[in-house]
C-alpha cells in the first residue's frame, strides 16, 4: 500500500511536469518575448503546491488559459511635430483576463514598449488586481513613444490621436486604463478629453488617474509610493523592525518614487539615494525631498540638477550603480529588471534588510533567489506596487456612486488594503508550506480567486 508521502510526491511531480509542459508551450508560441517568458515562470514556479493539492485547475486547463490574452489589440499612431512632420509609433493595449471584472492596468508611453513588455504587465496585473480584494481584471497598454523632450502640443496630439484608436476598446465596464512611465494626470487629461469627444458623452469611469477637478480621486498620486511603503512597513513589523533610523535607496525619481521617500521619510528612515535613467544622487545625511519634487514635478529637470543646490551631494553618472548604495532597505521604483543577481549580492554584502518592488518586476530571477537564499525580507512587485491600482479601484467606486472622499478616507482604506494583501500572501505562504515566502504566497493568493472564477464561468 502506498504511503501518504509517496501519493504527495506523485501528485508534485505531476504537477511539475503540467507546470513544465504549458511554460514550454508558452516558450514556442511567443518566441523571443523574455519579459513576457519571466513574468509567467515567476509565477508558475509558485503554483506547483496548488495544482498538486487541487487538481481542478489542471482538469479545467487553467494555466493554458491564464497564459493566454483574451484579446491584444495592437495599432499605429499617427501624429504631427512641431516642425509639421508627420510621426508614426505604434500603440498596444493587451486585455489579459476578465475573470473578476473589467479589465485594468496602466498605459506606459516608453521607446521600450512592445508586445513582450505589455504582455508581461499585464499577466502581472491578473494578479496583483486579484489580491487587491477589488473586482477588476488585468490588462495593460501604452506606446513606443517618448515624452521627453516634447512640447505640451506634441504630447496632445499624440495622445488625442493615441485615444482616437484606443477609445474604440474600451469602457467604464469594459477596460479601465490609468497611467503608468511616461504617463501622468496631463497625458490622461487629454486621452480623456479626447475620449469625451468621441463619445459625445461624460463617462467619469472610462480612465483613472484623471484630476481631482474632474472625477479624480484624491491620494492617487501617491498611492503606489505610499503603498510600497506601508507594504515593507508590515514585513518589518513582523520582525519587530521599523524604518526609524534605518537608511532607504530608492531608485526612480518619478510619482511612485518620490511618494515612497515620503513615506519612509515621515516613518523615520532616511533616503540617502535616488535614481532617473542618467544617474543617481547620494547624500548620506539625507536627501532633501522638496528640491527633488520641484526638480521633477514642477521644473521637469534631470536628477543631476540637484547637486547645484545641494553640494555636499554627490551625483554618479549611472543609475544602475545605485544598488551598490550601502542601507538596510531597498525599495526599486524604476523599471523592470533593474536589479540582477551581482547587485543583488552587494545589497545583501552591504547589509540590506528589506527590499520592497515598487515598480514592476524590477528584479531579475536571480536576483530574487539571492535575497530569499540570504533571509532578506522580500516584497514581489504584484503585492507591494498594488497601492496604485487599488486607489485607481476606488476612484472607479467613486465616480461610479458620484462622490469624492477625502484625502484621509482614501490613505486610510489604502493602508487596510495593503495589510491585507499582506497577511493574504503570508497566510498563503504558511498554507501551502514555504512559511515567509511572499512571492509564493502573492502568487497562489492571487491565481486562487481568478482561477476559482474561471472555472464557475465554464470554459467561454
Amino acid at each position: 500500500m502506498e504511503t501518504l508521502e509517496k501519493v504527495l510526491d506523485s501528485k508534485t511531480e505531476e504537477a511539475r511536469l503540467y507546470v513544465d509542459r504549458v511554460f514550454s508551450s508558452v516558450k514556442e508560441r511567443n518566441p523571443n518575448e523574455y519579459e513576457f517568458h519571466q513574468a509567467v515562470k515567476e509565477v508558475f514556479d509558485s503554483l506547483v503546491p496548488v495544482l498538486a493539492k487541487d487538481p481542478s485547475y489542471s482538469k479545467n486547463g487553467i494555466l493554458e488559459r491564464i497564459v493566454e490574452p483574451e484579446r491584444v489589440i495592437s495599432f499605429q499612431v499617427p501624429w504631427v511635430d512641431d516642425h509639421g512632420t508627420v510621426q508614426v509609433n505604434r500603440g498596444f493595449r493587451v486585455q489579459f483576463n476578465s475573470a473578476i471584472g473589467p479589465y485594468k492596468g496602466g498605459i506606459r508611453f516608453h521607446p521600450s514598449v512592445n508586445t513582450s513588455i505589455v504582455k508581461f504587465l499585464g499577466f502581472e496585473q491578473i494578479f496583483k488586481n486579484s489580491l487587491t480584494g477589488q473586482p477588476i481584471g488585468g490588462g495593460k497598454g501604452g506606446a513606443d513613444f517618448d515624452p521627453k523632450g516634447k512640447s505640451d502640443a506634441e504630447i496632445m496630439r499624440f495622445t488625442q490621436s493615441f485615444m482616437s484608436e484606443l477609445g474604440k476598446h474600451i469602457g467604464a465596464d469594459t477596460d479601465v486604463p490609468a497611467g503608468d512611465i511616461g504617463v501622468s494626470a496631463r497625458e490622461i487629461g487629454y486621452m480623456f478629453g479626447q475620449y469625451k469627444k468621441m463619445r459625445g458623452q461624460y463617462e467619469a469611469g472610462v480612465l483613472t488617474g484623471k484630476g481631482f477637478s474632474y472625477g479624480g480621486s484624491l491620494a492617487r498620486k501617491e498611492a503606489t509610493g505610499y503603498g510600497t511603503v506601508y507594504f515593507v512597513e508590515e514585513m518589518l513589523k513582523d520582525k519587530g523592525l521599523t524604518f526609524q533610523g534605518n537608511t532607504v535607496v530608492v531608485s526612480g525619481s518619478g510619482n511612485v518614487s518620490i511618494y515612497a521617500m515620503e513615506k519612509a521619510i515621515q516613518l523615520g528612515g532616511t533616503v540617502v539615494a535616488c535614481s532617473d535613467s542618467n544617474g543617481y544622487i547620494y547624500d548620506e545625511a539625507g536627501l532633501n525631498l522638496d528640491t527633488i519634487k520641484r526638480l521633477k514635478e514642477v521644473e521637469n529637470k534631470r536628477i543631476s540638477e540637484y547637486v547645484k543646490e545641494h553640494p555636499q551631494a554627490k551625483y554618479i553618472n549611472d543609475c544602475t550603480a545605485i544598488w551598490e548604495v550601502p542601507c538596510n532597505i531597498a525599495l526599486p521604483c524604476a523599471t523592470q529588471n533593474e536589479i540582477d543577481e551581482y547587485h543583488a549580492k552587494t545589497l545583501v554584502n552591504n547589509g540590506v534588510l528589506a527590499v520592497g518592488e515598487g515598480a514592476n518586476m524590477p528584479s531579475t530571477l536571480e536576483a530574487v533567489h539571492v535575497f530569499q537564499t540570504n533571509g532578506v525580507l522580500f516584497g514581489p512587485a504584484k503585492a507591494v506596487n498594488a497601492g496604485g491600482v487599488a486607489v485607481s479601484a476606488l476612484e472607479m467606486a467613486q465616480n461610479s456612486m458620484r462622490l469624492s472622499w477625502t484625502f484621509d478616507e482614501v490613505d486610510a482604506k489604502l493602508q487596510q488594503i495593503m495589510k491585507n494583501i499582506y497577511k493574504t500572501s503570508l497566510d498563503a505562504s504558511y498554507e501551502y508550506g514555504d512559511p515567509g515566502n511572499l512571492v509564493l504566497g502573492a502568487n497562489i493568493a492571487g491565481f486562487k480567486k481568478v482561477a476559482d472564477a474561471m472555472i464557475s464561468q465554464g470554459v467561454i
